[in-house]
């Protein structure tokens, strides 16, 4: 059975769009230890949310993972592709509302930018 991740994105830097645009990406350059980790332990077919920070603060999107890399285990490379857009952009301040959220590590620990979600909470985003 598949995972579900979220992973957080500004879109200044690499937007849902631009995933769209590019088809796939490796998935690097995350720092804090726990996102790492989460990283790490993803496989193929793993499902994603792509949420954008800054001004958007909103889930936006879908992709799947491809493979996972981890020849340096503090810089684990994934490689996803783009899925389709979200029915409608879940902002933070909804999910706030959300009481299937309450204790996700999004809400709790902010800057996290790799998180598992569960699979209740992959279906709040896509509608499923």
């Amino acid at each position: 059975m598949a995972n579900n991740y979220l992973l957080k994105t500004e879109p200044t830097a690499y937007s849902f769009a631009d995933l769209q645009k590019d088809k796939k990406t490796s998935w690097d350059g995350v720092r804090n230890p726990t996102a790492v980790k989460n990283l790490r332990e993803m496989k193929p077919n793993d499902r994603l949310i792509i949420y954008e920070t800054g001004d958007r603060k909103s889930a936006v999107g879908t992709a799947t993972v491809l493979g996972v890399k981890v020849t340096d285990p503090k810089n684990p490379q994934v490689e996803i592709a783009a899925g389709k857009p979200l029915p409608k952009p879940v902002s933070l301040a909804e999910l706030k509302t959300v009481k299937m959220f309450a204790s996700s590590p999004l809400l709790k620990i902010g800057r996290l930018s790799v998180l598992p979600l569960t699979p209740e909470q992959y279906g709040y985003f896509t509608g499923k």
